[in-house]
């Protein structure tokens, strides 16, 4: 299974797990089965608040499943109807994070657990 981690920097399992999905610098892939670790950069990083094209932030990389502190409502749908799911991150770094998910250890977001946004005091699920 290759999992993703979107991360700000350092990519490696000691990176620390980036707390929004789009605005993510690179992502940290991981193959489950041959635990080999890839870094990408986000191709979509600078996009429009709630614009987030999250298969071209990926650029073209195959993945089953992200784990991610935070993500927006339309990045999740985007992501989920492409058949990847997302899971809340609840550790500070990828590899802690990594254990917790080949556990079964972490929740899947749901749609009325993303971030809206950041303007005028909103919240989101993540802090």
């Amino acid at each position: 299974m290759k999992v993703c981690f979107p991360v700000k920097d350092s990519p490696s399992l000691e990176s620390e797990v980036y707390g929004h999905f789009g605005s993510a610098p690179s992502f940290v892939l991981v193959d489950t089965e041959t635990n080999n670790l890839k870094v990408i950069g986000n191709a979509d990083q600078h996009h429009t608040h709630g614009m987030c094209s999250p298969l071209k932030a990926l650029g073209g990389h195959d993945i089953d499943c992200v784990v991610v502190g935070g993500i927006g409502g339309g990045a999740l749908m985007k992501l989920n109807q492409s058949g990847i799911k997302v899971y809340k991150a609840t550790a500070r770094t990828v590899g802690e994070n990594l254990d917790l998910f080949t556990a079964g250890n972490l929740s899947a977001f749901v749609p009325g657990h993303v971030c809206g946004g950041h303007a005028n005091g909103s919240a989101c699920s993540h802090h």
